[in-house]
């Protein structure tokens, strides 16, 4: 019923409640940090599953009180792959658990608006014509498949960026992609968002309405709306031909690769 529940509060009905994990066991309580969730739990293609415990995506993390750096120290969390660009770094710096190796890929961060006129942006032109660039794809995410083919068994990897959605979404995406989950649970899992960060999302709605946009244009930025990955999953079929294509030329995955990453993180 649990599950039942999650997919209808996320607006998913095209997948059965048995391809997507219970929320609460995919959700990691944490005091000071929002949208942090085990991304294990998936079913592949061939019928297995992606392990439980290696793998978490997130939010910003600038917030973790010494309970919550604590609680992933217990959770083996050995490495963090912080997202963001330099400004939002500088405002607002990881906490990092003790003994945790950290690298910033911030490749692709300019992409993201510094400045806008709320009262004429067109946010989901905006949206979609970010998720249709994959220029930067190479830079920012092939040190992190780099990282999870290196790290040590039993350790775990965490990847954030300031709200967990967009370059956070993308991440999730190609791994999920690289271990061999159906397209639908890819899609699936990025529009969780919109569940583990609700609470947030709504306090910045409405701070961008108090700014002069509509409620309309503010959702359609702040959400992650099943259109805009989507655009992004279509437009490396649409220049490469195929994931798999894509996975190898940019992100240097080619098969035997593939059967390392899947061997390392996806079991019976």
């Amino acid at each position: 019923m649990k599950k039942i529940w999650f997919l209808l509060a996320m607006g998913i009905t095209t997948i059965s409640n048995a391809q997507i994990a219970d929320s609460l066991q995919r959700k990691v309580v944490l005091q000071g940090a929002q949208n942090f969730r085990d991304i294990g739990g998936y079913k592949t293609k061939d019928g297995k599953l992606v392990r439980w415990g290696q793998i978490y995506r997130s939010a910003d993390i600038s917030k973790l009180t010494d309970q919550d750096l604590k609680q992933l120290e217990s959770m083996h969390l050995s490495m963090i792959c912080d997202l963001r660009g330099p400004s939002e770094i500088k405002n607002s710096p990881d906490r990092l658990p003790t003994n945790t190796r950290y690298i910033n890929l911030p490749a692709g961060s300019e992409n993201l608006p510094s400045s806008m006129n709320y009262g004429k942006l067109n946010t989901d032109s905006l949206m979609r014509s970010m998720y249709s660039n994959v220029t930067f794809l190479q830079a920012k995410y092939k040190p992190m498949f780099e990282q999870l083919t290196i790290l040590p068994e039993n350790n775990a990897l965490m990847f954030h960026c300031t709200a967990g959605k967009d370059r956070t979404g993308l991440a999730a995406a190609l791994i999920l992609s690289a271990l061999g989950v159906e397209e639908d649970i890819v899609i699936a899992d990025y529009e969780a968002t919109n569940y583990y960060w609700k609470s947030t999302q709504e306090k910045m709605t409405k701070m961008m309405v108090q700014s002069g946009m509509s409620a309309e244009k503010a959702k359609a930025m702040l959400g992650a709306n099943r259109s805009y990955i989507e655009t992004f999953l279509s437009t490396i079929k649409k220049q490469y031909g195929s994931m798999d294509v894509f996975l190898a030329q940019e992100l240097g995955l080619n098969e035997a690769k593939l059967m390392q990453l899947k061997a390392r993180y996806v079991t019976k």
